[in-house]
């Protein structure tokens, strides 16, 4: 794997069309920024993903976030990484770039440090700075330095200080040895990024409010910083099932607001795939209102809603009757039985009866791939039955009602 990255290496070097369109970030294009945070679906943490890279994953994910529109990238480059094998970082990292470059994504990297690291740490620091502006400052599509990731996230105020002292003196580092790429540092909050917005080109911020009302406020304060510090302005990560803060109504805000964002995280990993995420590893996904988001359309919350009317039909009427026969017999085939909660599932599904986070349909293909298990298929249409039933209102139009529906038919 090592030489095959390094001959991929050589020959992208050489080879690979670049795109960029400069370095510097102004406040115009910055609030134009579709980005997201990046490590494969496989990665345990963000140290993992250089120390153990894939290209043909990269060259995959990529093309994911293109189809999307994405437009920047934010990724991690982990110390452990640099000591373990500085020539293989540098083919990993370059080919990354390439990789992005191709896919009309520019790149922010987001230095991690251990820890633990205070002053005593500061040279080791300055290395893997020097070594990374000599290995990517020379590529078209790289925007920015991020040199710490929530440095005011600490455990104790003490940690937290020290944390953000080391933040600060790697944004004069990285600006002393590369001052055309502006620096900023990635704070876990709004406020802490004001508190030292002086150390930095770009301010950046994270925000996870869990109501309109603070994502806005959140909003508010930071374009004002913004202009009073005359510096462009940007969420570096939002999105999070955990924490009450949707990708749809945060992505709404901010595209509404202008205000670049960067939604944490593009793959659903095995590190925080949980409560973040929008594409599994083959491609797949898992909350369709976020990839509806991400591309400009948003879900109806106002007075104008038209109110879902699964039985209109006499659909769930019908299956709820169909259910109860089969769950009153014991001669019911498998394959029956099955269709019909297949058919239950498509009703359920198609009217958002449910919650989806298991979603009915994957329910009844796991039966269909496994052996027969009549008790299973039994609970499962139960299930179903107590979901439907809610919904059964019967002859739900009348036959007069529903010609002069369909225009006199």
């Amino acid at each position: 794997m090592k030489i095959y990255i390094l001959i991929i290496f050589y020959l992208t070097t050489l080879l690979f069309p670049l795109y960029g369109e400069g370095k510097r970030l102004s406040t115009q294009n910055m609030s134009d920024i579709r980005g997201f945070n990046y490590q494969p679906a496989r990665s345990k943490g963000m140290g993992d993903f250089f120390a153990n890279y894939i290209p043909s994953e990269t060259e995959f994910d990529m093309a994911l976030a293109e189809r999307l529109q994405l437009s920047h990238v934010r990724f991690f480059i982990g110390y452990n990484a640099y000591v373990q094998d500085k020539g293989l970082l540098k083919a990993n990292l370059i080919h990354f770039c390439h990789t992005c470059a191709a896919h009309k994504i520019k790149c922010m990297p987001v230095v991690n440090y251990p820890v633990s690291w205070g002053k005593e740490d500061y040279l080791k620091a300055e290395g893997l700075a020097a070594y990374l502006v000599e290995t990517l400052s020379g590529q078209p599509n790289l925007v920015c330095w991020d040199v710490a990731n929530e440095p005011d996230n600490g455990r104790t105020r003490e940690f937290t200080e020290q944390r953000i002292e080391l933040a600060r003196h790697m944004a004069r580092t990285f600006k002393k040895i590369d001052p055309e790429t502006p620096v900023t540092i990635g704070f876990a909050r709004e406020e802490s990024m004001e508190d030292h917005g002086d150390a930095v080109d770009v301010l950046s911020y994270h925000d996870y409010a869990d109501t309109r009302k603070g994502i806005q406020s959140a909003i508010v304060r930071a374009k004002a910083y913004g202009a009073k510090m005359g510096k462009p302005v940007a969420c570096t990560e939002i999105g999070c099932i955990a924490r009450a803060n949707p990708y749809d109504i945060a992505l709404e805000e901010y595209m509404r607001a202008r205000i670049g964002w960067f939604i944490w995280e593009l793959m659903i990993t095995r590190a925080w795939g949980d409560v973040h995420g929008i594409f599994y590893a083959d491609g797949t996904i898992r909350d369709p209102a976020a990839v509806a988001a991400l591309s400009g359309f948003f879900r109806n919350r106002s007075a104008s809603v038209v109110t879902v009317v699964p039985d209109r039909e006499n659909k769930v009427t019908r299956r709820v009757k169909n259910i109860k026969y089969w769950l009153g017999r014991t001669d019911g085939t498998w394959e029956e039985m099955l269709d019909l909660a297949e058919s239950c599932a498509n009703l359920i599904e198609a009217a958002e009866l449910a919650p989806f986070h298991d979603l009915p349909t994957r329910q009844v293909e796991l039966l269909r791939l496994g052996n027969p298990d009549m008790q299973k298929l039994r609970t499962l249409l139960a299930q179903y039955l107590l979901i439907l039933e809610k919904y059964k209102t019967g002859n739900y139009l009348t036959r007069k009602t529903q010609v002069n529906y369909n225009g006199g038919e």
